[in-house]
């Protein structure tokens, strides 16, 4: 009883397989084509059906099954001229079924062409799908370290600027030049933080803008003053100017002001860092008919030709001086907030010497700007 239960679970088994079932397909097919070619004179071919069976032998079963089902299918067809024998041969029936079998060889050959091209393919995708797969545990980490990391970084800062403060008891001139030294150290660690953690944040769910009119060159003088102190410690003079005018302008554009200022903020200690002591760095701000354009020049060594390409592209550092420092995410998240405002943002050398960044926006229209 208990062999008949095995049996009956065997027989179910191998209905259910679809390797099986395809092998008798293909042996069904087989058996017909055979049966025609085999009952009808030499000169009627029906070879050219084995075509069938082995383009779903191709599809279905191993290449080392299809290679032995084309050899028989070929073998077959050379087989009919002489057997069963009850029909005169002629050349013309000798040459059709060797065209038949060539037929078969060629149809053997692109399939398994068609089958390696259809694995590499897969391997392919697949190898993508586990580096987009990789490539998203990477960000999702990032993102949460980055988070994970502002909170310590934010009471360490606290905790030293109490004791500059001092808080906890007298502070020496000595050491209260080491904290300011440890807290500005602190002070851009957690801006880099910051700065991963909004372009994780941009990347994922799009930057989201508080739009409302803004100046351009109020933001730019307000940044200019905030970064005095940055460069006088580094001797860099920052000024500065409207373009042809030797006058004050207003260059209205419908932008996120918080946003913009970290543009100019980017922007600006950039320009700041890599110019030389006693050099200069100039805010250019001209109004246009249909863009408002912002250009930091300094006086720098300037961009090597093959960087140029790459300055705003994510953790970029370049060879050359000017990108020896940094996380190589300040000036890709100032692409994206000018992006993101409809602009374009753009670097080139100065003349003769120092580097120019440069962004534009759309004007604001004129009735916006009069209703505000």
């Amino acid at each position: 009883m208990f062999r008949i239960e095995m049996s009956v679970l065997k027989l179910v088994s191998h209905k259910n397989n679809p390797r099986l079932r395809t092998s008798w397909i293909i042996i069904g097919l087989f058996t017909i084509v055979v049966l025609l070619e085999f009952s009808t004179p030499p000169d009627y071919v029906f070879g050219y059906l084995y075509i069938g069976p082995i383009m779903i032998a191709n599809a279905r079963l191993s290449r080392k099954a299809t290679l032995q089902l084309t050899l028989v299918a070929c073998v077959l067809t050379i087989l009919n001229v002489w057997v069963p024998g009850r029909f005169p041969v002629g050349a013309s029936t000798i040459a059709s079924r060797l065209i038949a079998v060539l037929a078969l060889v060629v149809t053997g050959i692109l399939g398994d062409r068609n089958r390696l091209y259809q694995e590499a393919l897969l391997k392919q995708q697949a190898k993508l799908h586990a580096q987009k797969k990789l490539a998203s545990v990477r960000e999702d980490f990032a993102s949460t370290l980055t988070h994970d990391l502002k909170t310590p970084l934010l009471g360490a800062l606290e905790t030293l600027q109490a004791f500059e403060r001092e808080n906890f008891g007298p502070v020496v001139p000595a050491q209260k030049k080491v904290l300011t030294t440890m807290i500005k150290s602190h002070q851009t660690s957690l801006q880099m933080v910051e700065t991963l953690l909004d372009v994780y944040r941009n990347d994922m769910e799009g930057l989201k803008l508080q739009l409302a009119p803004v100046d351009l060159v109020e933001i730019a003088e307000d940044v200019a003053i905030t970064l005095t102190e940055l460069a006088s410690s580094r001797r860099v003079h920052i000024c500065c100017n409207y373009g042809e005018s030797d006058f004050r302008k207003f260059l209205w554009v419908h932008g996120d002001p918080l946003q913009l200022q970290r543009v100019f903020t980017n922007l600006l200690t950039n320009a700041i860092n890599h110019s030389p002591r006693g050099g200069k760095v100039e805010v250019v701000l001209e109004g246009g008919s249909s863009y408002q354009t912002a250009k930091v020049i300094d006086t720098g060594a300037g961009i090597k030709p093959e960087e140029l390409p790459n300055l705003f592209k994510r953790f970029y550092q370049g060879h050359s001086d000017r990108q020896a420092k940094g996380s190589g995410l300040g000036l890709y998240l100032t692409r994206q907030i000018v992006e993101a405002h409809g602009g374009k943002i753009w670097a080139e050398n100065g003349f003769p010497n120092g580097a120019i960044f440069a962004f534009c926006l759309p004007v604001l229209p004129f009735q916006m700007s009069v209703s505000s």
